[in-house]
């Protein structure tokens, strides 16, 4: 019977291990099945929808390490709204294993996939890719990626624009072909800008900002661009299931269609977002940041001249305001943040009981130039 006895506990006992360590692993399968802890969410402007887009990626049928269908789901799970397939045309390390003699395989295989209760954008692109200059340049909404690969890169340019795609400079800071991490225009971009085959530049590669690449947009009237240049596990690179966040471009489109999106493109209706970092033209950086926080809640604290207001953050980004106005608030000090997908109260001491205030803040974490921040103003009516 004492035998029998010690059994039984000796199996409750395991039972009770076995429990107690299945509960970090089974909450973190629920997070990893709740994937609305990693998705880019950012509101539409007035006129505009806001596409959130990632235009440099990669797959096995270059440099990347994973199917096309990945790039879709990651997509999908990130709840991005176009992805661009930008290979390498030229540079073919996995033909041994996988060999590429169409180089619009990988777009179609990414399209394919996805599923029919999606509303992914896929785009087919090409990354051109050459020593300096020009350097490597990806050109998407291409009708046949084949026709790209050219011996001569001028050539290849102008198939790109025979075939109507938008051009843009990737990584122009890469230190692997600027050993000073600076980028700088040569007299074959300005050649190639002025013939209009290339349209834009990327001021944020994976990780790295470039506040010279903006200088270059802003001068050469370039669109802002973004991209994760992803070549493994969006996942991995990124840190997600630790709130981590690619970067992305988002463009300002008319319609949510690849003929408006290209014409956004076109026109630089864009915004950079890595990093809890914003950069773009003031048009459209401060709509969105407008839009993003909603105010609501406004009164004053009993019979004191302390106004309460509510801000609740709509966003995937922190932004960092630092208040600019006459008054104080009692709560915080002037540099505040308010957090992604969050809501803060602010206490804002007017002196005396006031109808409407103008309350106006430079956001410390966007710019719209090099060293430049835009600033935003409330104008709230207090009832």
């Amino acid at each position: 019977m004492k035998s029998k006895q010690n059994r039984i506990i000796k199996k409750l006992l395991l039972t009770l291990c076995f429990a107690i360590t299945a509960i970090p692993l089974l909450a973190q399968h629920s997070h990893e099945h709740n994937h609305d802890y990693r998705k880019i969410v950012f509101p539409d402007v007035p006129g505009y929808y806001t596409l959130s887009t990632d235009l440099h990626i990669h797959t096995v049928f270059s440099d990347g390490s994973v199917w096309p269908n990945i790039r879709s789901e990651e997509a999908i799970r990130d709840d991005i709204d176009v992805i661009a397939i930008t290979d390498h045309l030229e540079h073919q390390p996995h033909e041994e294993d996988i060999p590429n003699p169409d180089r619009n395989r990988s777009y179609n295989i990414a399209r394919e996939s996805i599923p029919d209760d999606s509303d992914l954008i896929v785009i087919n692109g090409s990354e051109i890719t050459r020593e300096m200059p020009p350097g490597h340049s990806n050109a998407i909404f291409v009708e046949d990626a084949n026709m790209l690969l050219q011996d001569d890169y001028m050539v290849a340019f102008q198939e790109a624009k025979n075939q109507d795609a938008f051009v843009f400079w990737n990584h122009p800071n890469w230190t692997s072909q600027r050993k000073d991490g600076i980028a700088r225009l040569t007299d074959l971009h300005r050649q190639l800008i002025e013939d209009e085959m290339l349209h834009g530049i990327e001021v944020v590669n994976e990780y790295t900002y470039s506040e010279e690449a903006l200088q270059i947009a802003l001068d050469y009237d370039l669109t802002i661009l973004g991209t994760s240049d992803i070549h493994g596990l969006i996942d991995w690179e990124y840190d997600v299931h630790h709130n981590g966040h690619r970067p992305v471009t988002l463009v300002f489109s008319e319609e949510r269609t690849k003929e408006s999106l290209k014409q956004s493109l076109m026109d630089g209706k864009t915004v950079v977002w890595s990093n809890d970092f914003l950069i773009g033209h003031e048009p459209f950086l401060v709509p969105l940041i407008e839009e993003s926080l909603e105010l609501s809640e406004i009164g004053y604290i009993g019979d004191t001249s302390v106004l309460n207001v509510k801000i609740t953050n709509h966003s995937s980004s922190k932004y960092i305001l630092e208040n600019k106005s006459n008054f104080t608030l009692h709560q915080h000090q002037d540099v505040l943040t308010i957090e992604p997908m969050s809501v803060e109260v602010l206490n804002i001491k007017t002196l005396e009981r006031v109808d409407s205030i103008e309350l106006p803040f430079e956001v410390l974490n966007a710019v719209t130039a090099p060293d430049q921040h835009p600033q935003i103003a409330f104008d709230i009516d207090i009832e």
